[in-house]
């Protein structure tokens, strides 16, 4: 017996042995009209086995790609598409630059938290700055729980303000924030009301067309 494990490895596993054997047939057709038309048959069989992608952009062209990395880029037919070859498989993407000159103080509260606090920093009401910050704090210390479920003290959120800031305010002095759990806890999802309803009104007009047709039978009923 000979099992799968002791074959040649298969290119692309998840179309299977056969799908294999057919490309290598494939590879072996000398009438180039005829070798169009079987690869033609074989994207049709490799479509069949994945309908659920039929809708999917560009399905077609990856059957393509997908039947000359099998073919080992040896392929010679008339493809509705460009087909791959192996030095632009193998090729590398180019490599993103990121923008490591932006430093952020506390990471796990983010840039835009910072951005927050520097613009709060230059209002002068304030009422308005007090609040402001008060908001932005509730903000920093659910961020924080996200990074550490364990409770928080409100006193590390605002000695971090303050390092923000770069001088110690007190204009946060009796003010308390949300307490953790409050927080964390998931909000619950909004209940259609206009689905309510129209249910509602459906199953009363289903019963009084039950009630009706009831009344109706049973006078039917009396006639016989």
């Amino acid at each position: 017996m000979e099992y799968n494990s002791q074959k040649k490895k298969l290119v692309l596993p998840e179309y299977g042995r056969n799908i294999q054997k057919m490309v290598n047939h494939l590879l072996t057709i000398e009438d180039r009209e005829q070798r169009n038309l079987a690869a033609k048959t074989i994207i049709d069989v490799m479509g069949n086995m994945y309908p659920q992608l039929r809708d999917v952009p560009d399905f077609r062209h990856k059957l393509w790609d997908h039947l000359a990395i099998m073919s080992d880029f040896s392929l010679d037919i008339d493809s509705p598409y460009p087909l791959p070859t192996a030095e632009s498989i193998k090729e590398k993407p180019i490599k993103l630059s990121y923008n490591n000159k932006t430093k952020i103080k506390c990471r796990h509260y983010g840039k835009t938290v910072e951005r927050l606090l520097e613009t709060i920093k230059d209002i002068q009401d304030q009422e308005k700055k007090k609040a402001l910050t008060l908001l932005t704090a509730n903000q920093m210390k659910k961020s924080f729980l996200m990074w550490n479920k364990d409770s928080v003290e409100d006193e590390q959120i605002y000695n971090d303000i303050n390092n923000y800031y770069g001088v110690n305010l007190n204009m946060l002095e009796g003010a308390t924030l949300s307490n953790s759990k409050t927080l964390l806890q998931k909000k619950p999802r909004p209940v259609n009301n206009n689905f309510t309803n129209n249910n509602g009104r459906q199953q009363a007009h289903n019963s009084k067309k039950n009630g009706n047709n009831n009344a109706k039978n049973y006078h039917n009923f009396r006639q016989q």
